[in-house]
């Protein structure tokens, strides 16, 4: 009788142990932030660290900024960076790193990149978007592959490769880390440039993000599109649905919609027939319509509303004339005579304080541009024609400051993911710009003759 009494107890304790060895498991790996989560046998790696600094949930609405500059500020540490954090706008933080050039007195050299991403549809992607799996064939799934933590860790491991070379910039080298990018940059870089702490800094040539390139060469930009958000109201007189209105809130909206639509398929018809990119004309997209009066199952179909309005995506490019698109509005897409108005919001700089168009020269008349081509080439790479970005960057509130700012991240062979479902970037793609900015940097921070 004894020995299945003591099997009992036996069976009973082992039942127990690992159950309480199952439960401690599962409450230590809930535990364990995702962002910090690495396979101990990949070590401590550009890779590694890149995939780290992806895992670190920084898309809006509410992106983790402590955590990505408590790795930041780890990496910056780690090979001997100055660092200083700000924070112009509540729960909103800048970090820089600087390396201090042999020569202070000539001005700085800023790389910029931006902390934030937008949201992921986590049910969309073949792995979770902030897990940043890397597959057999070197592609790194995560949101913020592309856009653009890429170039945030890039130019960290291009300065370790360099320190270690024993490289000693003449320039001093500033790297910025900001906010709310992808929401506009009016909380982060808007107030970053316009700060005596950013005035102080002396810049004389920056560097913000680009994009991707199917091709083999790198594409450069030299400008972005200023976004319009322009909302028009037409306004006219209520009354029963079967009569005949002249000059009805309806009736004008739907003119001005008519008109805009012309516009809108010119600046096509000249981008379908090659003869301009599509950010080198003015897009105009309808993004919402509102009018009618709502009843309980759906509007009322027999009355006529007394106001309508619509709302509108407007990009210019640089060389477009703010003045005369102004012009446009208010005369032919809502004149006054039509009992309509307009409201315009632009999101950011569309002149810099000269006056002039946010358009960095990439000829001999900028001799960072001569000097950029040349790091380039020493590294074997490629640069396709300057561009315009159809999008915007914080790069504007730079330019806006009148000093030059080139777009770039070194992505080839690369398709186009930002925003999108599954964006990834290869390792071998990532090693190679870290190449890439090695040149840069080094090439950029040695050059002597260009000042202010």
């Amino acid at each position: 009788m004894a020995k299945p009494r003591r099997s009992f107890f036996f069976f009973f304790f082992l039942t127990t142990t690992v159950l309480l060895f199952s439960l401690s498991l599962s409450l230590l790996l809930q535990a364990t932030p995702t962002h910090q989560h690495q396979d101990p046998q990949e070590g401590d790696t550009p890779i590694t660290r890149f995939q780290n600094y992806l895992r670190i949930n920084t898309a809006h609405p509410s992106p983790d900024y402590p955590s990505a500059i408590a790795y930041l500020l780890s990496q910056a540490r780690s090979i001997g960076l100055l660092a200083r954090t700000f924070e112009f706008s509540p729960g909103k933080p800048v970090v820089l790193f600087t390396w201090p050039g042999s020569r202070p007195s000539l001005p700085s050299i800023l790389f910029n990149s931006h902390l934030d991403s937008v949201p992921a549809e986590s049910s969309k992607w073949v792995h979770d978007p902030f897990s940043a799996v890397r597959k057999t064939d070197g592609k790194i799934f995560a949101r913020g592959a592309q856009d653009d933590k890429c170039i945030g860790m890039q130019y960290l491991e291009a300065i370790r490769n360099l320190k270690e070379k024993k490289f000693e910039p003449i320039r001093t080298l500033h790297f910025s880390y900001v906010p709310d990018e992808e929401i506009g940059g009016f909380e982060g870089a808007a107030k970053f440039t316009a700060s005596k702490e950013f005035k102080d800094l002396n810049v004389g040539f920056a560097m913000d993000e680009g994009q991707a390139n199917p091709g083999d060469e790198f594409r450069v930009f030299y400008a972005d599109r200023s976004p319009w958000n322009l909302k028009i109201k037409a306004d006219g007189i209520p009354g029963h649905g079967s009569r005949l209105y002249d000059n009805s809130a309806m009736e004008n909206l739907m003119k001005s919609v008519e008109i805009m639509s012309r516009f809108r398929e010119s600046q096509f018809d000249v981008v379908k027939a090659g003869r301009a990119a599509n950010s080198e004309v003015i897009s105009v997209n309808p993004v919402y319509l509102k009018a009618g009066i709502p009843s309980p199952t759906g509007f009322v179909m027999n009355m006529q509303p007394s106001e309508a309005e619509a709302g509108f995506d407007l990009r210019l490019p640089p060389t477009a004339d703010p003045d005369a698109m102004r012009k446009r509005i208010a005369e032919e897409w809502a004149p006054d005579v039509r009992n309509m108005t307009f409201e315009i919001i632009q999101k950011g700089p569309i002149r810099d304080i000269l006056g002039r168009p946010l358009m960095t020269p990439t000829d001999e008349s900028n001799p960072w541009w001569s000097v950029f081509k040349q790091a380039i080439t020493s590294v074997g790479g490629k640069l396709a024609k300057p561009e315009i970005l159809a999008s915007t960057t914080d790069a504007r509130y730079i330019r806006e400051l009148g000093i030059p700012a080139l777009g770039f991240s070194p992505m080839t062979n690369t398709p186009i993911l930002l925003h999108d479902h599954n964006e990834f970037l290869k390792d071998t793609i990532y090693l190679r710009g870290i190449e890439v900015y090695e040149s840069i940097i080094s090439t950029l921070s040695s050059f002597e003759e260009a000042s202010h």
